[in-house]
């Protein structure tokens, strides 16, 4: 009896895990991760401790009457943002609350959630784009420096996603990136295109600036959770610092 508990508490580690991943590397803060393993754990009769770092979570589980229990560590895998998936684990766990989910129907609906299509690849590339030259708008620019800007955003934006699709280092794949949007901008300032050709350039790069990794980092910080706040803010600061190298080095090449 002892090893089937062992068993099923195991299960129910290893589904927890999976939550806890899932939204850690799709930019959920620190505070919800936890929030929401202990509120799907206790809604399935557990007792958890969870240690979150930026790289990895550990996890124990308690059955209420501290019986038996289970504890394993999982590596976090790299970190992005999708908030449909986050929204949907979130939404997900309130269900397991109302309609008692076993951890076989929640393992069903988390493998429905990983499988839900991103958008087309031209889609988020035009739209992206399209930010670009509305911020282009924004600060002043004429017609010409918003298509620059949108021309700008769409290559620097697909030339991350092959660097990113090659393996290569991210904060090196954000100095590609802003080097190339830079670059184009960069020429049109260089050849004095439109009236205010700063201003595509200004706005070329907006589309790479880590707003997650540090709105993150302060709630992290806010929250009590020091550790993970700093090093999401340090992240942030050396994705800053790769868009500000790419930057510069169109600027020197274009001599502005």
């Amino acid at each position: 009896m002892n090893g089937e508990h062992i068993k099923k508490i195991k299960e129910v580690e290893e589904m927890l895990l999976d939550v806890g991943t899932l939204l850690m590397s799709n930019g959920a803060s620190t505070g919800r991760v936890r929030t929401t393993v202990n509120r799907i754990a206790e809604a399935l009769g557990y007792e958890v401790e969870l240690l979150i770092t930026s790289r990895s979570l550990m996890l124990t589980v308690t059955e209420e009457n501290g019986s038996d229990y289970t504890s394993s560590v999982r590596r976090t895998p790299p970190h992005g943002v999708n908030f449909k998936l986050v929204s949907g684990i979130s939404r997900m766990s309130w269900r397991i609350i109302e309609d008692k989910l076993s951890v076989e129907q929640i393992n069903q609906d988390l493998s429905r959630l990983r499988s839900l299509p991103h958008y087309p690849r031209l889609v988020v590339l035009s739209l992206v784009a399209l930010a670009g030259a509305s911020f282009c708008r924004l600060f002043g620019g004429d017609a010409v420096e918003m298509i620059v800007a949108f021309v700008a955003t769409f290559v620097g934006l697909f030339i991350r996603q092959e660097a990113i699709k090659k393996r290569f280092n991210p904060y090196l794949a954000i100095v590609f990136a802003s080097f190339a949007a830079s670059m184009i901008s960069g020429l049109s300032v260089r050849l004095g295109t439109g009236n205010t050709s700063e201003h595509a350039l200004a706005t070329s790069v907006l589309f790479l600036i880590p707003g997650v990794p540090f709105i993150n980092s302060l709630t992290d910080l806010l929250d009590g959770n020091t550790l993970n706040g700093i090093v999401r803010g340090v992240n942030g600061f050396i994705i800053a610092f790769s868009i500000a190298f790419g930057l510069m080095l169109a600027m020197k090449i274009c001599g502005i």
